[in-house]
């Protein structure tokens, strides 16, 4: 079962560039099984063919306030009333003044006042100066004050080939902001929630480095899924591509030992630790200001032992929920268990890379999930949001747990 099974989102597309980068969205809000009703204005058909959306939403695309093969003159109310989610992306400063102003006049704009602020989210995207323009900035000041979400957009290369603040947010933080909005809960209020995630890079010299082929996938699902609970979360990662969304704190690192400073950095105000990044053990014990230059003779490197900072917590745990992650590829129960003890975990997460759908770069998991009493969950192959829930359910259990015994 998808994560958005039985949900209902209403996707609303405006006329600006990055319309296209909205197939993309429905896609995935698709493959996690929500039902996707597309709603275009005119202006929006000028860059993606409503063929597209409908292929991709298996619906037909609402444009025409009055289309002449319908009798219903209430779909608009009808339609935005059906949908638990509202989302216009991309968001023009066309459409944020439309609805700022209270006008209502074609499909789209109508649609978002009869949803309201609730359950509508705005992703804008558009020229830098534009966004920055004071009348823009103001009406989406008093969308905000009326309840209207946002996912603010990003620096990057825009439409124009200049650079600025326009570009449409990422994938991953729109999908993030839909997730807090469809699952959000209360559960976890209160708890404060370190995660990391993604891989670690030991450099050699300024052009080489040693890493894995970790995505930071697990990690920043985890991040978001304890975040739409509403947990308290800070994110340490690794080099990676992804971005989570923006009530998660989030720090970048690159190496092991900067990841062991900044997670005791925060760990004194921590309840739960997640660590998911896959740290690199071992780091070349002397690192070269020059680039090695090549040789027909080999290179011999020496490597130290980086420290273990999952270990480390475990030392002085004092109450905390620690979770862990073990990649392995031989005995992999065994090696858990062994781990779980060692470094006084509460549940450690087991995989095995060399397993179809599971381990890194990949969307989906097989994990293994071990508990103190070492007692073993199996889990099918999932999206890794889905053992992402599956994990923070494991965790809440802990959390009710020890509440139970103070």
């Amino acid at each position: 079962m998808g994560l958005f099974s039985n949900k209902k989102l209403l996707v609303g597309v405006t006329g600006g560039i990055a319309a296209y980068k909205t197939c993309e969205l429905v896609r995935e809000l698709r493959k996690e099984e929500a039902e996707v009703q597309i709603v275009m204005t005119k202006a929006a058909q000028k860059f993606v063919a409503p063929l597209t959306f409908e292929t991709l939403s298996d619906r037909e695309v609402l444009v025409e306030m009055f289309p002449q093969s319908k009798s219903v003159a209430t779909r608009h109310v009808d339609v935005a009333q059906w949908a638990d989610c509202f989302v216009v992306c991309p968001a023009t400063a066309n459409i944020l003044g439309k609805v700022a102003a209270g006008i209502a006049d074609d499909l789209l704009s109508t649609m978002i006042m009869v949803a309201g602020g609730e359950k509508t989210i705005f992703c804008p995207a558009m020229n830098s100066n534009m966004y920055a323009n004071p009348i823009v900035q103001r009406n989406i000041e008093t969308l905000q004050r009326l309840g209207y979400s946002f996912v603010s957009p990003e620096w990057g290369e825009l439409a124009c080939h200049a650079e600025g603040l326009g570009r449409l947010a990422s994938l991953e933080r729109i999908l993030g902001k839909i997730k807090h909005q469809l699952l959000g809960s209360e559960e976890l209020k209160g708890v404060r929630v370190l995660v990391t995630a993604g891989p670690t890079q030991e450099p050699i010299d300024p052009v080489r480095f040693i890493t894995n082929a970790s995505s930071g996938k697990m990690g920043f699902a985890l991040a978001e899924a304890a975040a739409i609970r509403g947990a308290e979360v800070t994110l340490i990662s690794g080099p990676t591509n992804l971005r989570p969304s923006e009530d998660i704190h989030f720090r970048e690192v690159r190496t092991t030992e900067q990841m062991y400073e900044a997670v005791h950095e925060v760990y004194p105000n921590t309840d739960v630790v997640i660590m998911a990044a896959a740290v690199s053990d071992y780091r070349p014990s002397v690192y070269s200001e020059h680039k090695l230059k090549k040789s027909d003779n080999s290179i011999v490197l020496t490597l130290e032992k980086n420290p273990d900072i999952l270990a480390s917590l475990g030392k002085n745990k004092n109450g905390r929920i620690l979770v862990g992650f073990a990649v392995e590829t031989t005995d992999e129960l065994k090696h858990g268990k062994q781990k779980l003890k060692a470094k006084n975990l509460d549940l450690i997460v087991v995989n095995n890379p060399k397993q179809r759908g599971a381990g890194f770069a990949t969307d989906t998991n097989v994990v293994t999930i071990i508990d103190r009493q070492q007692q073993v969950e199996s889990l099918p192959k999932l999206s890794k949001p889905e053992v992402a829930q599956h994990i923070l359910n494991r965790i809440g259990e802990l959390i009710l747990e020890a509440k139970s015994k103070k």
